[in-house]
């Protein structure tokens, strides 16, 4: 998320269009006219018709060892019943983050698959079909950190990265070139080397090519995607490195179609937002409250505030905006931690306020992320497997900040009911509604529309859903939306079950797994009678968490353990009788251990859980038959830093001489369980060189400079316990730059 030489523009443009008409063929005509129903919308009309937005975050982006799965990190299958959800909480865009990974064929085609395919266009049109705007990109294929990506700045083969690139934008932009307006393609997400820092001038220039090519390849397959607008980001969708002078050029837009007015633009500009990150994103009660009503100065970042936002939003403005390139905030929130601070959703709410409604003011659109998660660390606004808001306070204040208003929108009480199919059981279902000035114009359950008299009947401010219509529904969950004259319009859940119908649970089966390098792999038995299957896992002794549901295969790999870690797995076999859990399945996945011509010993001096001073005692050895140059040696202590404040080292005494040992910090392009940082110890040519069995010891202390704490335990190369060297591969190092001992985390 969000956290260069510049290229003449003319050369640019002419390097890629040379790329692009090499790859393509076609002519710089774009062929087919505009649908009827397709309307030419201006910069202020786009915005303003896209309100407030909402990521369906963690779904069609989710994967498993490369391949792109919605179920892949725990969130149920997407359902129509969840974007009416969305679109009644007053959100009128939903981005939709997707990957394709493995799922792109090989050359020359690069052909999509098309099952893959369909099931995003059907994810699609569940929004579509609702009027609310939509968003798609290219997204975890940029990820250095993801199995299977290629979309990457910093690969050696940018010719193929193109080509295939400009042929899966050339697919999809055909498979959705009918839809009008509200479909909106986004280049790509958080696309950079994966080094947060200064942009790499030469890596920026590629990401630039692939916007080209992009905007290029969506026009020339004509139709609605000549004039439709196009979402395009800087690097990492950071503001600084975008509105900066640091690389990032505007795409031309040279095949666009004559029937948009000369006057106004087609590209919008895709920005996130995480400031500070401390607050939004990082996992830890540390800071936990925001903006000028914070109770708790010692709980409040001491940067990435009111005036900030304002800043930041503002430099867009000023930048693009007013030159006519709309911008899109595509991703925004922060995390829960009521865990560590009881009102932490109070200041969630007021950023998420502040945020929209500053957006509002500099003519952006702002797109709330969500990952479904809801609970400590979670971004969920809803439930996506019951449908139920489970943070209204936030949609409530992105909706003021935004100007909507809840005033006019009608209710109804209950908005979750249950009918048993069972004949002596069978009961209509009475509702309520306060209509708020507002008239009931129907009832549907999904496409098909009630028949009012025969489905239901209505009286006053009560609706009677007729227990002969329910008696037909499959057993399940059945969704009804209250379609209203105005506002959004409620949704009825409501659980069908039929308990003449006798079901058993699901039989008894039996799990195993293998570890592997930051990873396990279960396999289980068939549970007879099973409909679907989810896997649990927990921390040693902790608490189990859901980390895939809606399995149907018998096998499951999951690829965000953390090497050295005991995980506990179990796998629950589930159908509408209940659940059967199999065995336990305990693992702790580790990576090879590199060895080389050295390795590293280590222990804390100082073992304090929380303690302002970090104090590794480090040994290398000299395991090799000839001598090691100290100067080409690298060694990494990982440790999460826990607060954005300024740090500093020592070298109380090292056996070279304090003097011969240098040091940095270096923050982790992705963060890992128990590392976002690491500090590397270098040696001078002063240091010279250690002989065969010979060793050279260094003793470091790290702290903050306000001398706050760090909270030591789960730092991944701390050791809670040791007084004395031990070999030690949770610190590695490296020979120029190649891993001679340990495991990086």
């Amino acid at each position: 998320m969000a956290f260069k030489m510049k290229f003449l523009r003319t050369y640019l443009s002419a390097a890629v269009l040379a790329i692009a008409t090499a790859i393509s063929g076609w002519s710089s005509t774009a062929s087919a006219a505009l649908t009827n129903d397709f309307d030419q919308l201006n910069a202020s009309q786009i915005v303003a018709q896209m309100g407030a937005g909402w990521n369906l975050g963690n779904q069609l982006e989710a994967s498993n060892n490369g391949t792109p799965s919605e179920t892949a990190w725990g969130n149920p299958v997407i359902t129509q019943a969840l974007i009416q959800k969305v679109k009644a909480a007053g959100f009128k865009t939903i981005r939709i983050p997707v990957s394709y990974l493995n799922l792109i064929g090989s050359a020359p085609n690069y052909t999509i698959n098309s099952t893959w395919m369909n099931r995003i266009k059907t994810v699609v049109d569940y929004a579509y079909n609702e009027g609310l705007t939509v968003i798609i990109n290219i997204h975890g294929d940029g990820y250095n950190s993801v199995v299977g990506s290629w979309l990457l700045v910093n690969s050696g083969d940018q010719t193929t990265i193109k080509a295939k690139y400009q042929k899966v934008w050339q697919q999809i932009a055909n498979t959705f070139v009918n839809y009008d307006e509200r479909l909106i393609f986004e280049s790509m997400n958080e696309e950079f080397d994966g080094t947060y820092g200064t942009p790499n001038t030469a890596y920026y220039a590629n990401l630039n090519a692939y916007n080209q090519i992009f905007v290029d390849t969506v026009r020339q397959t004509g139709g609605n995607n000549s004039a439709r607008w196009l979402l395009i980001p800087g690097w990492n969708t950071n503001i600084d490195y975008t509105v900066g002078n640091y690389g990032f050029v505007m795409p031309t837009d040279q095949y666009r179609s004559t029937a948009i007015p000369s006057t106004e633009k087609r590209i919008m500009l895709s920005v996130h937002y995480y400031s500070p990150w401390d607050f939004a994103g990082e996992e830890s009660g540390n800071i936990t409250q925001w903006g000028a009503t914070a109770a708790n100065a010692s709980k409040k970042s001491t940067w990435g505030q009111e005036d900030y936002l304002e800043s930041q939003m503002k430099s867009v403005y000023d930048k693009f905006v007013s030159q006519g390139y709309p911008a899109v905030i595509g991703e925004f929130g922060s995390i829960d931690k009521t865990a560590y601070d009881s009102t932490n959703n109070t200041y969630r709410a007021a950023f998420a306020k502040a945020i929209a409604a500053t957006a509002k003011k500099y003519s952006s659109v702002p797109v709330y992320w969500d990952n479904g998660y809801n609970g400590q660390h979670g971004f969920g606004l809803f439930n996506r497997s019951t449908y139920a808001v489970t943070q209204q306070g936030i949609i409530d204040a992105i909706m003021s900040g935004i100007g909507n208003t809840t005033a006019n929108n009608s209710t109804i009480t209950p908005s979750i009911a249950s009918f048993d199919k069972k004949t002596a059981n069978q009961a209509d279902i009475a509702v309520t509604m306060t209509l708020n000035g507002n008239t009931l114009s129907g009832i549907k359950n999904g496409s098909a529309t009630l028949v009012s008299g025969t489905d239901y009947a209505i009286s006053g401010n009560t609706v009677t859903i007729k227990k002969s219509y329910l008696a037909a529904q499959a057993v399940g969950t059945t969704n009804l939306t209250f379609d209203f004259s105005a506002g959004s319009d409620p949704i009825l859940a409501i659980s069908i079950v039929d308990t003449s119908v006798t079901v058993a649970l699901p039989g008894a089966f039996t799990a195993s797994g293998t570890s592997g390098n930051a990873s396990a792999t279960l396999t289980w038995t068939a549970s007879s009678g099973a409909a679907s299957y989810k896997v649990e896992r927990a921390t040693g002794s902790g608490a189990y968490t859901t980390i895939a549901s809606n399995l149907t295969s018998l096998t499951y790999t999951d690829t965000t353990a953390v090497n050295g870690t005991l995980y506990n797995y179990r796998v629950v076999a589930s159908n509408t009788a209940g659940s059967t859990n199999s065995n336990v399945v305990t693992l702790t996945p580790a990576g090879t251990t590199t060895t080389g011509s050295f390795k590293i010993q280590m222990y804390s001096g100082n073992t304090t859980a929380s303690s302002n001073t970090i104090a590794p005692r480090v040994k290398i050895v000299n395991t090799g038959t000839t001598s090691l140059n100290l100067s080409t040696v690298k060694l990494r202590y990982y440790y999460t830093i826990d607060a954005n404040i300024t740090q500093a080292f020592w070298y109380d005494w090292a056996s070279v001489g304090s003097s011969n040992v240098t040091g940095s910090f270096v923050t982790m392009a992705t963060p890992k369980s128990g590392a976002d940082t690491y500090f590397e110890i270098g040696f001078a040519s002063a240091a010279g060189s250690l002989a065969p069995g010979a060793a050279a010891e260094i003793q470091i202390r790290i702290s903050r400079t306000d001398w706050s704490n760090y909270t030591q335990s789960g730092d991944y190369s701390f050791s809670p316990t040791g007084t004395s060297y031990v070999d030690w591969t949770k610190m590695t190092g490296y020979v120029n730059g190649a891993l001679q001992w340990g495991i990086e985390p």
